[in-house]
Formats: structure tokens, sequence, C-alpha cells
């Protein structure tokens, strides 16, 4: 087992839900439970990626990590902090070591300000930075992500998206953080463009020793960036593994319908498709036990009672899976 201290980031039964109220009283009859019982850790300077299909609570799991979304229950300890019981003046430390990146380098960016302004502002308002030496500094953090120091005026309606997403970078990278939470940066972007921002995104790793949350649902970026694995299903996680132990091997019935979904140009590497049945269930009236059960190949009785624990699998190094059959 790894060493408890050489966690940056630890999540235990993480758990969101939001109340679904109706009638004038405004009466809760529900809740969503985006985030149903998640649990798993970062080692510094590694990188996990958090993937699965549209709306199964990766985006909800990092805005709850950051505290942008309050959690129901659970416990998160950042650099042996507890995120959850930390009070305004202790989140706002927090926060500093913290950043975020965003998916739409558009809606992220505020098109009423310069590149200056928005890479500086976290410096001019938590580090009290201002004149010369803010100027200095972005200008620094552009080079660093590949762009020049004479945009420091420009607005962002004046860049490429590729480029917008560069400056949503520098600005992550301002206040020197030491986790940095990926929510599908490349997805809105080009193919062509998506390679540069992950290489980039390796090499400011490289260099400045950060430790990345990594949410992508295309599973050919999360290879080629990720030490470790998630697969997320219905608020659950549902395997997780170093990332060449889960694509050599995958042994959730939905982690391997997602990895015969990775389109290859290589004939002789496409493999038979698995076709999954039914559609996603609802995460305001989720299944009994296993939430994928509707939907599974491998599906028995006791799937549709029992919730199967994420439990290390024998034989398999540090291999967590939920699935009663998973061995089989």
């Amino acid at each position: 087992m790894e060493n408890e201290n050489n966690n940056l980031l630890k999540i235990d039964e993480l758990k969101t839900y939001f109340a679904i109220k109706k009638g004038l009283l405004r009466r809760t009859v529900g809740f969503v439970k985006a985030v149903d019982g998640v649990s798993f850790q970062i080692r510094r300077g590694q990188t996990l990626g958090l993937v699965g299909e549209s709306g199964c609570g990766k985006t909800t799991v990092a805005r709850t990590i950051v505290r942008l979304v309050p959690a129901t229950s659970g416990r998160i300890f950042f650099d042996n902090a507890d995120v959850l019981s930390a009070d305004k003046s202790q989140m706002r430390k927090i926060r500093r070591d913290m950043s975020l990146i965003f998916q739409d380098p558009v809606g992220s960016l505020n098109p009423r300000m310069t590149v200056g302004n928005i890479v500086g502002d976290p410096l001019r308002v938590l580090k009290k930075m201002t004149g010369g030496e803010l100027v200095d500094r972005v200008a620094i953090l552009l080079a660093k992500v590949g762009l020049s120091g004479e945009y420091i005026n420009r607005y962002p309606h004046e860049f490429s998206g590729g480029q917008r997403q560069r400056i949503g970078i520098a600005r992550a990278l301002a206040l020197e953080p030491k986790l940095v939470v990926c929510d599908e940066p490349v997805s809105a972007l080009d193919v062509s463009i998506q390679s540069q921002i992950l290489n980039l995104l390796k090499d400011l790793q490289a260099e400045f020793g950060l430790t990345y949350l990594f949410i992508a649902h295309d599973l050919a970026v999360v290879k080629f960036s990720c030490d470790e694995v998630a697969v997320m299903y219905l608020g659950r996680i549902v395997e997780r593994a170093d990332a060449k132990e889960l694509y050599d091997n995958p042994m959730h019935p939905y982690t391997r319908a997602l990895m015969s979904s990775i389109p290859h140009v290589d004939p002789s590497l496409r493999g038979r498709r698995t076709a999954l049945g039914g559609e996603v269930p609802s995460a305001f009236e989720p299944p009994n036990g296993c939430p994928f059960h509707p939907r599974c190949p491998l599906a028995e009785p006791r799937c549709s009672e029992i919730v199967p624990l994420l439990e290390k699998k024998t034989g398999r190094l540090d291999h967590f899976v939920a699935c009663w059959k998973a061995d089989g």
C-alpha cells in the first residue's frame, strides 16, 4: 500500500446530493445523487484520470473538492488539511494551492478583461502584487504557456480556442498551486490543438511538480495523460487502477464497453465493440443494487439487490473493481 503521507488529496466516501423542491412551499421531494460515495487519493506529482459518460458526476466531484458546490457528507483532505471543515479564512489559504482549468476556454474568460488582468487578478488579490512586478510576473506566466508577453493588453476574443485555453492555464498557474483540477481541458478544442495542450500540461507538471485531477470522457486522452484512472458510473467509482493495468486488463463490464469504443487507425487493433443496451438511469431514482446492472450483459439476481463494494482484486496490484463477476 502507498504511503498516506505521499497523498496530496484524499477523498473518503464523498456524497453530493442536490435537493429537488416542488410546490408553493418549495418542499424537498427528493434528491439527485450526483456523487454517491466516491473515494480515491492522488499522490503528489501524479495524475489521476476521472472518466465516464456525461452526467456521471465527474465535474461535480471536481467542484465539490474546491467547495464551489457544498458536499452532503464525506471527508476531503488536501495536504493534510480537512477541506470540508475549514472556515472561510482557512479555505482562502487552501484555495491558493488549488486551481481549476475549465472545459470552455471562451466562457471561462471574462470578455471585458484584458489578458493581463485575467492572469494577474489572482496575484493582485491574493499576493498584493502591483505595477511593474505584476506585469513582469504575468509576462513570465504567458511565456510558460507559449504566449508572447505582447498579448498582455489584448482581449479574449482576439485569440483562437487553443490560445484561450493557454490563457486559462496561465491563470491557473499564477499562484503556484500544488493541485490543478483539469475539467475536460481539451474537449472543446480541435483535435490538432488537443495534443499541444496535453503536451504543455505534461511539461508544466514536470517543471513545477504539479498534481493533476484530470477529468475527461475521451479514453485515448486519459491514457496519454494519467498515471492512474478511476471510472465513474452514475455517481460511483466502479473501477480504479494504474493506467496501464486498466487499459491492458479492464475488469468491470462498463469499463470494457468504454474501452471497446476507442477508435483505432490501425485495423489490427480494432476489436469488437460492446454495445450497451438501455439508457443511463436517472440520478434522481437510481436503481437498487449495482447502478450498472440494468445495462450489464453479465447481470445476475444479486446485482439488483446488493451494491458491490469497490474491492481490490486478488493478484492485481492496486486494481479495485466494484463487480461481483470481475474475476470471471
